[in-house]
């Protein structure tokens, strides 16, 4: 399952490694942690943290006009699906963990698409497919998004959708400058671009991608958003554009019809969660990897990290063995719930994380077994944007959207602006396993929002980046109540990534001391030394805000983002 262009896109970024990123130094304060490289932003109302600046800024405008955290958060998400359409676009899907203050109380939305019908096992295998397509219109699945923006919108939103959306319409129409990062990436995919006509026409300017500071125009996302911003979620799911996507679908022989696009709705689900040393942490239930996340931090519970140091070769070590235990689980349990029974409860079950934890040895395990449960039987079960709000009265959205692998399926339907993702490409095709393709079924989903509070003090964060999400976070979580580290500081700290399920292969960032890399190769970790700012161990957000009333903000230096706080208002 690993995604192939998310990968191969680390090479454009060793030139990046070279400049504009300040190597951290150690602190002083006896705790280990590296001093950030950037400072925390504080304010004490709104702040919006994206990889994109200017869609960040187009979010504040909204708080400061009187929006609250979701009007902010659509508005800045369709505007980074302009101007980051490697990882995101109204043909993706959607995952949100809202925390709504007034309540205390935190809603999940499950915004991803499912398979059109008639795309089945059965229908592949006719076609010479006997593996899931991972490009191409047979990778495709309804786009969640717009139902998301809509459900997100009707439940919380405070302004006209029309409001939010300007914002992307008029960047769409005039341009907009594109930043270094992600015009770094873009160029990498040039040649995959130039492979399908339609979206050469849409994101290549004379042949090439934007370069840094180009200024992109996209009219034909322009006239799709507002479609959305008249007509709400038919102004996609119907008329024009649905019929867009349909006959390209036709055209390239695919299932897709408008019955798949019209009947679509996303679901409003429970999150469920975990407690890590007195923190409860948020995640949203299956079809998403978020359970492997929280079972990661149940079996890290069990040692104690702290006492082992930060980024030390032991407490490294156990971390990477808990991620190889919980993502066997993961592969081997979880699905879409409304096909087949995922054992959410067994799961994240504390007995279940000690008696994980008690096969952690002192060497690297280059295979482990999923649990065995009973009751249950055996089955199975990249490029992405994370962007997070917090408005003056506490609100906060954790908000996670993707095309899945860097501008998805590669196909744009024609006239619309926007690339369809290739999510279908996670689901398997043997028999007997959860995350089999059947019909208007969802596939196991990487993207997963995260939320985590203790007491008064509460933190919408997430990281990027395919199958790191889960560990990326898990480790976010142990900087943060291990080490003591602020919100910046948690997201600029070196990360380990492992993307395959078995081995004992492993990443590690070249901010993770050499001795620590000498010490776990020695344990036989089979180490991959990577360069800072590359895209394989994804890019991050973070909110927060305490009983103090201040609310904090921070921005992952590994991509163009920002952390912008919203301004007070003017006096009369």
């Amino acid at each position: 399952m690993v995604v192939a262009r998310a990968i191969v896109a680390v090479c454009c970024f060793a030139a990046l490694a070279a400049t504009g990123v300040s190597q951290v130094k150690p602190s002083n304060n006896g705790n280990g942690l590296p001093v950030a490289g950037r400072s925390v932003i504080t304010t004490q109302y709104g702040i919006v943290a994206a990889s994109q600046p200017v869609a960040a800024a187009a979010g504040v405008q909204i708080l400061e006009h009187g929006g609250n955290a979701v009007d902010a958060a659509i508005a800045t998400n369709a505007v980074i699906g302009l101007m980051e359409p490697i990882g995101n676009g109204i043909g993706g899907d959607l995952f949100v963990l809202y925390y709504e203050a007034k309540s205390g109380s935190t809603y999940g939305l499950n915004a991803s698409g499912w398979s059109p019908k008639g795309l089945t096992p059965e229908f592949l295998s006719n076609h010479g497919l006997h593996k899931m397509p991972q490009s191409g219109i047979n990778s495709v699945t309804v786009p969640g998004v717009v139902a998301g923006w809509q459900a997100l919108h009707d439940r919380f939103g405070t302004m006209p959708l029309s409001t939010l959306l300007q914002p992307a319409i008029n960047y769409s129409d005039k341009g907009v400058p594109i930043n270094e990062v992600t015009s770094a990436i873009w160029t990498y995919f040039t040649k995959f671009i130039s492979a399908h006509p339609n979206m050469a026409a849409t994101y290549l300017i004379d042949g090439h991608a934007p370069k840094p500071g180009e200024v992109f125009r996209n009219p034909d996302l322009a006239n799709s958003l507002r479609r959305i911003a008249a007509k709400g979620r038919d102004g996609f799911y119907k008329g024009p554009t649905a019929e867009a996507i349909v006959a390209t679908s036709k055209e390239m022989g695919g299932t897709m019809t408008l019955e798949d696009l019209a009947d679509f709705q996303p679901e409003w689900v429970t999150p469920i969660s975990t407690t890590y040393r007195g923190w409860k942490v948020y995640e949203l239930p299956p079809n998403t990897q978020g359970i492997a996340a929280l079972e990661m931090l149940n079996i890290m519970e069990s040692f104690p990290l702290g006492e082992y140091g930060f980024q030390s070769t032991k407490s490294l070590h156990t971390m990477i063995e808990a991620k190889k235990l919980a993502y066997a689980d993961l592969l081997r349990y979880v699905g879409d719930p409304r096909f087949s029974n995922v054992p959410v409860t067994q799961l994240l079950d504390k007995q279940l994380a000690t008696e994980r934890a008690s096969q952690i040895k002192a060497n690297a395990r280059c295979s482990v077994e999923p649990s065995v449960l009973s009751g249950v039987s055996d089955a199975k079960g990249k490029d992405t944007i994370y962007m997070t709000v917090i408005d003056k009265e506490g609100n906060i959205v954790s908000l996670i959207q993707s095309n899945y692998d860097p501008f998805g399926s590669g196909v744009v339907p024609k006239g619309t602006g926007f690339v369809l993702q290739n999510r279908g490409g996670l689901f398997t095709l043997e028999k007997g396993q959860a995350n089999i393709l059947a019909g208007h079924k969802r596939p196991l989903h990487t993207l997963i929002p995260a939320f985590m509070e203790k007491g008064d003090t509460r933190i919408g964060f997430g990281i990027m980046g395919g199958w790191n999400k889960a560990q990326a976070q898990a480790q976010f979580v142990s900087d943060i109540v291990d080490y003591g580290a602020s919100i910046q500081q948690a997201l600029e700290a070196g990360r380990f990534r492992k993307e395959t399920f078995d081995g004992c292969d492993v990443q590690l960032e070249e901010r993770i001391p050499a001795q620590v890399r000498d010490e776990l190769s020695k344990l036989g970790h089979q180490v991959k030394l990577e360069p800072v700012r590359t895209p394989y161990f994804g890019y991050g957000q973070a909110v927060m805000s305490d009983a103090s009333g201040v609310h904090f903000g921070a921005s992952d230096p590994r991509h163009d983002g920002e952390a912008i706080p919203e301004s007070a208002p003017s006096s009369n």
